[in-house]
């Protein structure tokens, strides 16, 4: 195993898709635990949606991808959020509502340029080897940014997790912090869509929450589970990945789902 992943470190690509892969994942656990409290855990599945839908216009165009993406994801983040807030549209029906236009934006400005191709195939299933030298800065100092924002806001972040009309009594703006997790979520997203892919990158955000509550009952508990449970599952994920030749991303959810069934099998017992 010590070879294995010492074999693994000398290629570039691969330490690349590692050190961003760690930092999505940490992000994508920490979110996580608030928006399966705040069901608003599809709300990753709806962005990575709009985030194909960027990436593939910067496909079209020419533009850099998580250029583009980011402040696209971001905009679709705040937008989703003011929807379920102000208009009586329901957050799944919201989510529905942009994801889909947003992926027929997508595939409209794809097909109307060059076609389906292989870049957008990985933009759909993810590609450690999408990941240029600009795109790993770009990727973690975003995700720097993310954590320590979250790190921040964490007080207000549990408040408005737990109970969002007591948030409010005390002076909390619920609404803003709303829209911090929403926005923070974007970022997460469109940055990770790179290695997971569109329609991978949800089970970042899903399954090491959902893993750590078949344990754990505090909040605190149930976060710190999820961000080990998260790196445990990338960095084991992409190790099984090279050593069988499979799929990055749908290594690593699968061994989400491992860590997901060990949990759940040692809930029920104790």
């Amino acid at each position: 195993m010590i070879d294995l992943i010492a074999e693994m470190l000398s290629y570039k690509f691969l330490v690349r898709a590692a050190t961003v892969g760690l930092m999505v994942s940490l992000c994508a656990a920490l979110l996580g635990v608030s928006l399966v409290l705040k069901r608003y855990s599809m709300i990753g599945d709806g962005l990575s949606h709009v985030g194909f839908g960027a990436l593939a216009a910067a496909v079209a165009t020419g533009a850099s991808p998580l250029g583009l993406s980011i402040p696209v994801v971001i905009a679709a983040a705040v937008l989703l959020m003011r929807l379920t807030d102000g208009s009586g549209i329901k957050g799944d029906a919201a989510i529905g509502l942009i994801s889909t236009s947003s992926l027929a934006a997508g595939v409209t400005a794809i097909s109307l340029s060059s076609g389906i191709n292989t870049d957008v195939c990985n933009y759909m299933f993810g590609s450690i080897l999408a990941m240029s030298k600009g795109d790993v800065r770009l990727s973690v100092a975003t995700s720097a940014a993310v954590l320590l924002l979250f790190l921040l806001c964490y007080n207000r972040i549990f408040a408005v997790t737990f109970d969002e009309n007591f948030a409010r009594a005390t002076g909390v703006n619920a609404g803003r912090y709303n829209m911090v997790i929403a926005a923070l979520t974007g970022v997460t997203i469109a940055v990770g869509m790179r290695l997971m892919g569109a329609l991978l990158i949800s089970g970042l955000i899903i399954f090491p929450a959902v893993t750590s509550m078949r344990l754990f009952k505090s909040f605190r508990g149930v976060v710190l589970s999820s961000a080990a449970v998260s790196l445990s599952s990338y960095l084991a994920g992409l190790v099984l990945s090279y050593a069988a030749g499979l799929p990055a991303g749908a290594s690593i959810v699968l061994v989400n789902l491992v860590f997901f069934l060990a949990f759940a099998a040692a809930g029920r017992i104790r």
